[in-house]
């Protein structure tokens, strides 16, 4: 299993970030539906959605946010590109890194470019990089979103990515879907024929599909 080569390999792994992340300087950020807090947060607002997840960074003593992955959401109320009804699609398929603005973003292992474009919708990736790697006998894609519009300039399809690559920066709330600074992190083993884009968040009713597509992320940050 795929699940298995990474964890025998996770020390191989280089940083996604200019920096090493450490256990201890994490604040595991929770976004969900079971979050109480965020029913008196503007979720619609970019920079009080911020401003909420930069007060708990900093009330815990941590330098970074990071979490979400399978994680029952509240704050895609927002869009309705997450649909309104009984099957919105509110099951995060990623994990986020809250970070600032133009923070570099390494490829963790070598690969090739994918495919790319501008998700340019409210609530979206805005700019989106896949990259497709190789290990061993498997093929999987690590989706990166949230970037900004210059991430994308010069890029082509099958161009080489080595391992460390910056690859991209993030971008601000004006051009990466309207949300605060943050990489949105897909580890996916099936692109089903997508090309720039592949589904970020899924319903409730998919969970099972598509959680076994997209594993954990975390299974590549290399984490000390």
């Amino acid at each position: 299993m795929l699940e298995k080569i990474l964890i025998e390999n996770k020390n191989n792994f280089s940083g996604i970030l200019p920096f090493q992340l450490k256990t201890e300087d994490i604040f595991q950020l929770d976004l969900s539906v079971d979050n109480q807090e965020l029913y008196s947060v503007d979720l619609s607002s970019s920079s009080k959605l911020e401003s909420y997840i930069l007060d708990k960074v900093k009330s815990a003593n941590k330098s970074i946010a990071i979490g979400g992955y399978a994680e029952d959401r509240i704050i895609y109320k927002k869009s309705s590109l997450f649909g309104d009804d009984a099957d919105a699609r509110t099951i995060h398929l990623g994990l986020d890194i809250w970070s600032e603005a133009n923070t570099s973003i390494h490829s963790p292992l070598d690969g090739i470019i994918h495919s790319f474009q501008n998700n340019d919708n409210f609530g979206d990736y805005g700019p989106t990089i896949i990259v497709e790697h190789q290990l061993n006998e498997y093929t999987f894609y690590t989706l990166y979103g949230h970037l900004s519009k210059k991430s994308l300039d010069g890029l082509k399809q099958g161009k080489k990515v080595n391992k460390g690559d910056k690859i991209a920066e993030l971008g601000n709330d004006k051009e990466n879907g309207k949300w605060p600074p943050h990489l949105h992190f897909q580890l996916i083993t099936d692109m089903e024929s997508n090309y720039g884009d592949f589904p970020g968040v899924c319903s409730k009713k998919n969970m099972n599909h598509y959680l076994n597509i997209c594993l954990n992320p975390e299974l590549l940050l290399n984490i000390k």
